[in-house]
């Protein structure tokens, strides 16, 4: 596998969400990443796949919320999110898409 598909492993997509529109106003851009993924691994992903210098990252984990799916009682995925930092003058346009 090269490289370049093992880190679209590690990033899934980008989060579109009012408060990740108030993040990149900051200079930081908002993805899902996968559960496993750790912040040397999402921001070398980052920086090779947009070309961009990374200053910071941070995570969360969301837990799954208990729903009910067709009337029966099921659970949504845990997901992790990274905020990533970008220095001065990088920028990112998650609204082309990926």
């Amino acid at each position: 596998m090269s490289a370049k598909a093992e880190h679209y492993d590690v990033i899934r997509k980008p989060v579109i969400t009012e408060k990740s529109t108030m993040a990149s106003e900051a200079g930081a851009v908002v993805f899902e990443v996968a559960i496993g993924a750790n912040k040397p691994q999402i921001k070398e992903a980052v920086e090779s796949l947009f070309g961009v210098k990374v200053k910071a990252v941070n995570t969360t984990i969301t837990k799954g919320k208990a729903k009910r799916f067709r009337g029966q009682p099921g659970r949504r995925n845990d997901v992790k999110k990274a905020y990533v930092t970008l220095e001065e003058g990088n920028t990112i346009d998650v609204t082309t898409g990926l």
